[in-house]
């Protein structure tokens, strides 16, 4: 594994009560293409941190990266609720694309 990926994991450790380390992982992990484990790690996050909005969309992206449609389509539906009612209607216009070009994938 990268040195990013465990300076990540020593600071989720330092901070478990913080998504963004979570999310640094689990973004490290998808940047280096181990998208298994970038797929646990976002799991990990979602059920730490459901309201954290960035994960949906780039979890969104590992699932269609690992040909898991399905799976994808029902992340997207929790994480269009969590936008909702967060408010993000950028995220949200953004997911709701990935989600349109799914088909297409």
């Amino acid at each position: 594994m990268t040195a990013r990926a465990d300076a990540l994991r020593q600071m989720i450790a330092a901070s478990p009560d913080d998504p963004f380390p979570r999310y640094g992982l689990a973004m490290e992990l998808k940047s280096s293409r181990a998208l298994d484990e970038a797929h646990a790690a976002f799991e990990d996050l979602e059920r730490r941190f459901p309201d954290y909005v960035p994960q949906y969309l780039m979890h969104f992206q590992v699932l269609v990266a690992l040909e898991e449609k399905d799976v994808a389509r029902a992340l997207a539906e929790r994480g269009r609720a969590v936008m909702r009612k967060a408010g993000n209607a950028h995220a949200l216009s953004e997911l709701e694309s990935a989600l349109a070009a799914l088909d297409d994938v």
